[in-house]
């Protein structure tokens, strides 16, 4: 659990590293107005604080999408016919995810199976970058893989 919190720690210092300066204001009161700022640590025993303003720049599509979702669940819950398969999909949803947390949970236990795990996944991390990410031929070939599979999946 200390390794997870240190490694979001790690990304939360590396994307307040990446963000452009009018978003990122490092202790200048530059606002008339007082925001709120969240402590950031990089090193055990030292905070800085770190103030985010964030400004809309028009419609993103996630809230289209999610307006979408919302509407047509709407629509269903409307029909009294459909209300009954609605309720049981939204219980077989909490079901399953309760399923896979008690699962994951149950693995996590085993004394091999962890460390095997990431062992796997340590060796195909390995094998990927050997096989599409070091010489450039191969980078290209991975490029038209995407490519190919991002147009199947959006039909061009």
């Amino acid at each position: 659990m200390l390794i997870i919190r240190r490694i979001l720690r790690v990304l939360m210092a590396s994307i307040v590293a990446i963000l452009p300066p009018p978003l990122l204001l490092h202790g200048r009161n530059s606002h008339p107005r007082n925001f709120q700022t969240s402590p950031v640590s990089l090193l055990p025993g030292r905070q800085n604080h770190v103030t985010f303003i964030v400004k809309a720049s028009g419609e993103s599509s996630e809230s289209s999408t999610s307006l979408t979702v919302f509407k047509s669940v709407q629509n269903v819950w409307d029909k009294p016919e459909d209300r009954l398969g609605l309720i049981g999909l939204g219980f077989a949803a909490v079901a399953a995810f309760w399923a896979s947390t008690n699962l994951i949970a149950a693995i996590d236990k085993l004394p091999f199976i962890p460390s095997a795990l990431e062992l796997i996944g340590i060796s195909f991390s390995v094998w990927f970058t050997y096989r599409y990410l070091i010489f450039k031929p191969d980078r290209e070939e991975l490029f038209q893989i995407l490519n190919k599979s991002a147009s199947d999946i959006f039909g061009q």
